[in-house]
């Protein structure tokens, strides 16, 4: 890693008030600048607002108070100011601003804490017998719904099938999403619900897996729709619970804002519910799943801020493409390891530029799934032939951008575009990717160094619930491009390893203005949101395998602290 820069305090400063509503004294702080450079400080000033009022260099010093003179005649004597609300010593603990997930499901993530999940399942068998165990726990079901398989943590080698979901259960309707969310496995009996035949066809953008001339049991991407229609949706009681468990476990690992990428209507009224009963802490940056739900949500422009910062939807969220784990990623040749495969183009090209326009014209910002190298390459054209019409601070996003032709990745920067990634997914996906598409097309895999180089803003998130959302474990991932058991040993495609500075600067600042939302938080500058963390070591100096191991002992939004570790 390279040394850091130590930027001058001076360069955050704020004249010091003689008081401010509250400290957090005795800090090993570190923040980033308004150009991203490393800052070092020993105190955090807190004013009235919950805002940053200063970063000070050393130990905060109580300023005297001189009493005033004596008043004119007739004049009541002055008050002397307030002192602090609060002052915190920190013992020298390590201060860092709060971590924003640049790409995440807030509900998806919620839902899968209250239904069957099989993320951790490593083989068939164990997710066999982790379903029948659900489901004679929770007898009296009409569904049993559940998401998080995966078929390469298996190492299947093919997709299950609905005879195997039938042998854990058969009596009642399973649905499953793939941990990706762009494929689903069902049983027979959801199959039959749905009205599924042999005869059925996959609409536009999805793809039926057939054995033996009728439906193997998985349905990928526009396909899940299939079955999708007929299952229960959540109650509203029930998207109140995943809500405010998802918001726990995300301050508990450091989460202080998020986008929140596909919000429909009902995600958005569960928001508003929380924040009305002054539950919402985490902050949500929204983006409407589709243009009709944009429209139904915003009406005709983004919403204001709401809730002090603490709620906004300000964009749409569009599927160009699927995922390499379904090879419903849109490539520009076959897939490797199943020739005659390129993926599934999800909206034409004339479609994507006038839902794309639809959201410009009334300054919603547009953000794109695109996986695979031909999804990233039409996108870019998309955005290209746009930026003629509809001018200014745009911030097109590009979400995800895995496989991207070395052609490409320069165009990102002159572009304008932004560049949403996830350090995570490449450290899960490196195998698999090396399988689908073979060593010699990987050189615009998982870009995240090229895309700096070429001045493209880059935001780091989790796509939680398809990773764990913890931040840490991406920030050692984006500085060493190992896995959880370090592996490959020097990082798989190590040239595009970035330095510490870099990967904090994704999780926060960056991450902040892929979402307009640099003004209001995101980097501990004075006039910004006081969102911050209290943390168990020093993750400027500390190897990346040590930094996956960190603990978030307090979360802080706002100036107020809304989490603390074992409480």
């Amino acid at each position: 890693m390279k040394p850091l820069y130590i930027a001058t305090i001076a360069a955050l400063a704020l004249p010091l008030p003689a008081y401010a509503s509250g400290v957090i004294d005795n800090v090993n702080g570190i923040a980033l600048d308004p150009s991203g450079k490393v800052v070092r400080f020993g105190a955090l000033l807190i004013d009235d607002d919950g805002k940053v009022e200063k970063l000070l260099p050393g130990r905060y010093q109580e300023p005297k108070y001189e009493r005033p003179k004596k008043p004119k005649k007739g004049q009541p004597w002055p008050e002397p100011p307030k002192g602090l609300a609060f002052k915190l010593d920190a013992g020298g603990k390590t201060l860092i601003p709060g971590l924003i997930d640049a790409h995440g499901h807030v509900m998806g993530y919620g839902l899968s804490l209250i239904t069957l999940d099989l993320s951790e399942t490593r083989s068939l068998a164990e997710a066999q017998a982790k379903i029948r165990a659900y489901a004679q726990a929770n007898a009296g079901r009409k569904w049993i719904i559940g998401t998080g398989w995966n078929q390469e943590q298996w190492g299947l080698g093919r997709f299950p099938t609905a005879a195997e979901l039938d042998a854990a259960v058969g009596d009642i309707p399973v649905w499953l999403e793939r941990i990706d969310g762009h494929a689903g496995w069902a049983n027979s009996a959801a199959i039959r619900a749905a009205g599924i035949t042999p005869a059925t066809k996959a609409p536009m953008g999805g793809r039926i897996e057939m054995a033996g001339g009728k439906p193997a049991g998985v349905f990928v991407d526009k396909a899940m729709d299939l079955i999708q229609k007929v299952t229960p949706p959540p109650a509203p009681k029930d998207r109140d619970i995943a809500l405010e468990k998802a918001q726990r476990a995300l301050l508990a690992v450091g989460i202080t804002g998020i986008a929140d990428m596909g919000t429909s209507i009902e995600d958005w009224q569960a928001f508003r519910r929380s924040a009305d009963r002054g539950a919402l802490r985490v902050r949500i940056m929204s983006y409407a799943y589709g243009i009709d739900n944009m429209v139904l949500i915003a009406g005709p422009e983004p919403t204001p801020w709401l809730y002090d910062d603490h709620l906004r939807m300000g964009g749409v969220k569009l599927l160009l493409d699927g995922a390499l784990g379904s090879r419903g990623a849109w490539l520009r040749a076959d897939y490797a390891d199943a020739p005659g495969q390129r993926g599934l183009p999800m909206i034409p090209d004339t479609q994507l530029r006038n839902f794309m326009s639809r959201a410009a014209m009334d300054n919603f910002q547009v953000a794109v799934h695109a996986i695979g190298d031909a999804a990233n390459h039409e996108l870019l054209n998309a955005i290209e032939e746009l930026n003629d019409t509809y001018k200014g601070d745009r911030r097109w996003r590009v979400e995800h951008a895995q496989i991207v032709s070395p052609s490409d990745l320069t165009r990102f920067g002159s572009l304008g575009a932004i560049a949403s990634m996830q350090p995570v997914h490449e450290a899960s996906d490196w195998r698999m990717a090396t399988a689908r598409l073979g060593e010699a097309r990987l050189n615009g895999a998982y870009a995240w160094k090229t895309m700096l180089d070429n001045k493209v803003p880059l935001a780091f998130g989790s796509d939680v619930p398809v990773e764990s959302p913890n931040p840490f474990a991406g920030i050692a991932v984006a500085m060493s491009r190992e896995d959880g058991k370090g592996e490959p040993v020097g990082g798989w495609r190590p040239d595009q390893r970035v330095s510490f500075e870099a990967a904090l600067d994704g999780f926060t600042r960056q991450a902040a203005y892929a979402s307009f939302a640099d003004k209001k938080f995101g980097s501990l500058v004075p006039g910004q949101r006081a969102d911050f963390l209290l943390i168990d070591r020093d993750i400027s100096t500390a190897r990346p395998a040590d930094i996956r191991q960190t603990q978030v002992l307090e979360t802080w939004i706002g100036g107020k602290r809304v989490y603390v570790k074992g409480q």
